[in-house]
């Protein structure tokens, strides 16, 4: 079962409460000088318009660890605000709208704040391809995040997300911050390793044969080195980067500490109790070792 702070959960209520009523009580407004300016509460295609504060974005920020150079990608972008934040920490960052006038004014203030390498799109978050992104950041609704879950899982291991307010349902946040009295989530995607492994570790003359389960940055397992079986212990999976620790056939603990991606290769090394370090490399066998 999904849980949400009480507050989260009593913010998403007025948020749906507000998507239900008449959008007209909150029309866009002109601005001084006669441009388009939102309002707040005012309808969107799938959830009203609430920015989020400049403090929050920081904060969202600083989880994904942004840096020059990083893709960023702020799905439902609103007037801009997260996306021009991270442009100005030299992110290549991008900003993805269904309103075509929320488009325009995100465009008309990256001119004004002078940032570089900033896109903004008109098109629906759903139907848009953000694959390349390096972090990914959002504030959308609770089901919303939830649609969105199996395509941020496909991305490449180790993306950065963040979200203002809400989280993803059972795949728990990898950290997580009260802040202004709004929450900001952080996830780093995970590798998707779950399956029956073949290992080659330099040295051995028989492969080692490793079954792993797994839900989503959480997983477990058990190695059979032919005349051992024993549980993994100390597992440990942060985006591509994977630890555990296995009994060999003479009860002794050896370490592997690597990487894998989604289509089934590892590498790394394995370091024995008395500190001998061998590499190693693993292909996902799709059915139980022999």
């Amino acid at each position: 079962m999904s849980t949400f702070p009480i507050g989260v959960v009593a913010a998403a209520a007025m948020l749906v409460l507000a998507i239900g009523s008449n959008s007209a009580a909150n029309p866009p407004a002109a601005s001084a000088d006669g441009g388009y300016e939102p309002v707040v509460g005012q309808a969107g295609k799938d959830a009203i318009w609430v920015p989020t504060p400049d403090a929050i974005i920081e904060r969202m920020l600083d989880f994904a660890a942004v840096k020059p150079g990083d893709r960023v990608v702020d799905l439902g972008s609103g007037d801009g605000r997260i996306t021009i934040a991270a442009a100005r920490r030299g992110a290549i960052s991008t900003g993805i709208e269904y309103e075509p006038a929320l488009v325009e004014l995100s465009r008309r203030r990256a001119a004004e704040a002078g940032v570089k390498d900033v896109t903004f799109k008109h098109g629906d978050i759903f139907q848009s391809n953000f694959s390349d992104a390096d972090v990914v950041t959002m504030y959308l609704l609770p089901e919303l995040n939830l649609r969105l879950r199996p395509i941020l899982l496909k991305m490449k291991p180790g993306t950065r997300i963040a979200s203002h307010n809400y989280n993803m349902g059972d795949w728990a946040a990898d950290d997580y911050s009260t802040f202004l009295g709004g929450y900001a989530y952080h996830w780093r995607v995970p590798a998707n390793v779950a399956g029956y492994w073949e290992f080659a570790v330099d040295g051995d003359a028989f492969p080692l044969h490793v079954e792993l389960t797994q839900k989503y940055q959480q997983f477990d397992g058990r190695a059979d080195w032919g005349d051992n079986a024993s549980a993994l212990q100390h597992t440990v999976l942060s985006g591509a980067d994977i630890t555990f620790v296995a009994a060999d056939a003479n009860g002794a603990l050896q370490r592997f500490t690597g990487n894998a991606d989604h289509d089934g290769r590892m590498q790394g090394q394995v370091v024995s109790a008395g500190g001998v370090a061998r590499p190693f490399t693993a292909t996902r066998t799709g059915k139980r070792g022999k």
